[in-house]
């Protein structure tokens, strides 16, 4: 006695219902997390490993710098994965703005640098961008490209909002 088997179905795997609509905001905040990864990263590898002139917390010793640089890059690379696995989510569903994504890079990385610049080194006083030198042309620099990047970044997000 023969059992007849069933003709094999073939799984179809189906876009999402919103697939090929474009996400603006969505690519704008995978942006975000993935600029302040990036600012994070150039931090930390040019100011606190290449040229040693500041750590995290500058305000004990070598030993808790150390560690509040390890745990500062942990943070920068988890938005830059979390920002990456947003975009591979967007380019799945057809709805990346390539504008918007850039924008949000620029803001992400701008926003980032001008907090560093402002409440970690003026208003917690955690660490200096360096030490034993007239700090005025540096924070002058370090902010003045923050807010650069963040006014860059916005026009690039309404540029992705009004022309996809």
């Amino acid at each position: 006695m023969s059992t007849a088997r069933p003709p094999a179905q073939r799984s179809q795997v189906q876009p999402p219902p919103e697939y090929g609509v474009l996400l603006p905001t969505r690519s704008v905040w995978a942006g975000v997390l993935i600029g302040i990864g990036i600012a994070a990263f150039v931090d930390e590898t040019v100011f606190h490993q290449l040229l040693h002139w500041h750590h995290f917390y500058d305000r004990s010793t070598p030993a808790a710098g150390l560690v509040s640089d390890g745990l500062f890059h942990a943070f920068g690379w988890f938005a830059v994965v979390i920002g990456l696995v947003m975009v591979a989510d967007l380019r799945r569903r057809a709805g990346l703005v390539g504008r918007s994504l850039a924008g949000g890079i620029l803001l992400g990385a701008g926003a980032f640098q001008l907090y560093d610049g402002t409440v970690q080194h003026k208003l917690l006083d955690l660490h200096q961008i360096r030490y034993q030198v007239d700090l005025t042309l540096y924070d002058w620099t370090w902010n003045v490209l923050a807010v650069l990047m963040v006014v860059a970044g916005v026009l690039l997000i309404r540029a992705g909002r009004t022309r996809p």
